[in-house]
């Protein structure tokens, strides 16, 4: 397992989402190459990363919501980690479009236990006090649901532009131990991909283009709000429902001494 060593602790950027069929996607990685894009590679494509939340979800909802302004909290690793792994706690805030990202990276044990204590490490910096204030913001919090895909990314320094390709997108909200199997729940049916196109300012006409010529269509998917109304919501749901069945059906029961 390698993680990128060109390590970036801070981003800005607009975030566009794209699900495509396979086919799709490799008209698209054709036009990357073209255009002098270069593909990322660092061992394993598999990425995992164990989202925090309240116990009601609330900053999922939120986000779900769509608002001008969200923010969350993730931690992520590269390929198959173990407890010496790097691992990258990020905050992750959209503002009226604009993704911010600022992350700092910790062994995979060391940032489990300092997000657990609320307390991160003194050598993290300004970065590691905003994550602090940002886990004692929310009283509770916790990790939540852990989402795993296999990507590809590519990018242009020149241009400023990355475009990554998930496939395999699943979540778990069990076991959220990231050294353990990647397995999970599919959010996207067999053969969909999703593609993000990351750019600091405005796309490139050409990208306008392509995206157009190949028929891909905008989506708004996010990964967690789609385990958490997909899956998460509903089951938590029907064991309500389930339960208040049971419970009517033992008031019905007369009492026999």
């Amino acid at each position: 397992m390698c993680a990128d060593m060109r390590f970036q602790s801070t981003f800005a950027r607009v975030e566009k989402k794209f699900v495509l069929t396979a086919g799709q996607a490799d008209g698209v990685i054709r036009a990357l190459n073209d255009h002098g894009f270069r593909e990322n590679v660092f061992g394993s494509p598999l990425i995992q990363s164990v989202y925090y939340d309240t116990p009601d979800f609330m900053l999922t909802r939120r986000s779900i919501e769509r608002p001008n302004y969200k923010e969350k909290l993730r931690m992520r690793t590269y390929g198959h980690p173990d407890g010496t792994s790097p691992a990258y706690v990020e905050i992750k805030k959209k503002v009226n479009g604009i993704v911010y990202k600022r992350r700092t990276s910790l062994p995979l044990d060391q940032a489990v236990q300092a997000v657990a204590r609320k307390r991160l490490l003194p050598g993290n910096g300004q970065i590691g006090r905003e994550i602090e204030w940002f886990i004692h913001s929310y009283p509770g919090l916790r990790p939540a649901v852990l989402i795993a895909c296999e990507r590809r990314a590519f990018e242009n320094p020149e241009e400023g532009l990355r475009v990554t390709f998930d496939s395999g997108v699943r979540y778990r909200d069990r076991d959220l131990d990231l050294t353990h199997p990647a397995e999970g729940t599919c959010l996207l049916p067999r053969g969909e991909i999703l593609m993000e196109v990351k750019v600091p300012g405005a796309y490139p006409l050409w990208m306008t283009d392509l995206i157009w010529k190949i028929g891909a269509v905008l989506t708004h998917f996010s990964k967690v709000g789609t385990a958490y109304a997909g899956h998460i919501l509903p089951a938590w749901r029907e064991s309500l429902l389930l339960r208040a069945g049971q419970h009517s059906v033992l008031q019905e029961v007369p009492y026999s001494a």
